[in-house]
């Protein structure tokens, strides 16, 4: 645009001296008037030449600025090119600097790759080394594995051997179980004697009660005579094949659980029964006895320590004792007590009353004569020494003794107050 105005204002230059020049001529060939000294005042400008004067000037400075501004521009240019060259210098240093660090890195790569590649070959090597003793692991492994599967086939068959042996054992000694037991259940009759053939019929709900009546006996009986009470009311059977009596208030408690039980007591006696085992048998509200089984009835003996009143009350106490026990008896032979004791001396001197089964049952010692005493409750073979160990066991004392003269004895328990000994013991055996 400023080469343009400038054209613009050159084609008006170029124009107007040709209309000055005509006006200077046509003035020229006028005289000159004569000049005063004072200067003549100078012509008013046209608004033509105004702005062609305006032109002009306008024209100058434009002239003048574009000078500058070229000059500006040459110099611009001149630090440009400076600048370029030095651009063009540091990017050649920067080249070949980056040329210099792109060898180095070329020659660092190539020492890196040489090295990997070594490495490469090593690991390679290495893995190759590996996988040989990995194959020859997995090679022992599956060897071992052989051996093992073998060792437990071999253990199996012999765990195999040894359980058909184990088998043949347990059948052999399943055998011996067998016949080791009845293999029949017990008999449980709600009456168990038969009057015709005078069979009794025991189920296993059956307490022994042999040896001596003393508190552990007592103990043994009741407890039993109560679990079966609350097993069933079938009938109970307590069974004395040889008892000597003992103590008084040990066979009160049994004859009070007799009466006490919901189910009906049975006492049957196989061979023996005496003092305060007679008066249990005679007093059960069910009893029965072998024909050729003995039954002895005699007065309660005592013994006393001490001054004669201390006798007398000992004495006037068994008295009492003896008397709340064979009353019960005496009026169930249809006697008095004094007609039963009387009795006893009549038949021993001793006063030891002793019948046989059949006469027994005639004084009404005992309900009835049995033949046959079915024990079905007896399934399983009996262990050797079981009854004397189970007589023992119902004494609570210690086993059979010898005193200094050779004599054997069995020591008898202490009594509890107020109790006395109901014992047959002729020969001194129990001390």
């Amino acid at each position: 645009m400023k080469f343009t105005m400038f054209a613009v204002l050159a084609a008006m230059f170029a124009s107007m001296p040709l209309t000055v020049q005509a006006e200077e001529t046509g003035t020229a060939g006028k005289a000159t008037p004569a000049v005063s000294q004072t200067a003549p005042a100078k012509p008013e400008l046209t608004a033509a030449e105004k702005e062609l004067k305006d032109l002009k000037d306008k024209y100058e400075r434009i002239s003048y600025n574009n000078k500058i501004y070229d000059e500006n521009l040459k110099e611009q240019m001149k630090n440009d090119n400076e600048r370029l060259l030095k651009l063009i210098t540091e990017n050649k240093l920067v080249s070949e600097e980056q040329k210099k660090e792109l060898a180095e890195l070329t020659a660092r790569f190539a020492k890196l790759k040489a090295e990997h590649d070594i490495t490469s070959e090593e690991i390679r090597a290495k893995t190759l080394a590996l996988t040989d003793e990995k194959n020859e692991i997995d090679m022992a492994i599956k060897r071992m594995d052989y051996e093992e599967k073998k060792a437990k086939h071999e253990n199996e068959m012999l765990r195999a051997a040894a359980e058909k042996l184990k088998i043949e054992l347990e059948m052999r000694g399943s055998r011996d179980d067998w016949k080791k037991e009845a293999n029949t259940e017990p008999l449980y009759l709600s009456k168990p004697f038969d009057e015709k053939t005078g069979t009794l019929t025991i189920s296993d709900r059956r307490i022994p009660m042999n040896g001596l009546v003393m508190n552990t006996t007592a103990d043994y009986v009741n407890e039993r005579i109560e679990y079966f009470n609350n097993v069933s009311t079938a009938p109970i059977f307590i069974v004395i094949d040889t008892n000597y009596g003992g103590s008084v208030r040990a066979g009160y408690r049994i004859l009070k659980a007799m009466e006490s039980s919901r189910s009906p007591v049975y006492v049957v006696v196989k061979s023996f029964a005496a003092s305060m085992a007679a008066v249990i048998t005679t007093l059960a509200p069910h009893s029965f006895i072998y024909e050729n089984a003995i039954i002895l009835h005699h007065q309660m003996s005592s013994g006393s320590r001490g001054n004669m009143t201390q006798m007398k009350e000992a004495l006037e106490a068994a008295r009492e004792l003896d008397r709340r026990m064979n009353t019960p008896v005496a009026k169930k032979m249809g006697l008095s007590l004094e007609a039963f004791r009387k009795k006893m001396y009549e038949h021993n001197s001793d006063g030891d009353w002793e019948e046989y089964g059949d006469k027994a049952v005639k004084l009404h010692w005992v309900d009835k004569v049995v033949k046959r005493v079915e024990e079905t409750g007896v399934v399983k073979k009996p262990e050797k020494n079981s009854s004397s160990n189970l007589i023992i066991s119902l004494l609570g004392m210690k086993e059979e003794q010898t005193d200094a003269n050779g004599v054997k004895y069995v020591p008898l328990p202490r009594l509890e107050p107020f109790d006395f000994y109901y014992i047959y013991n002729r020969d001194n055996y129990f001390r």
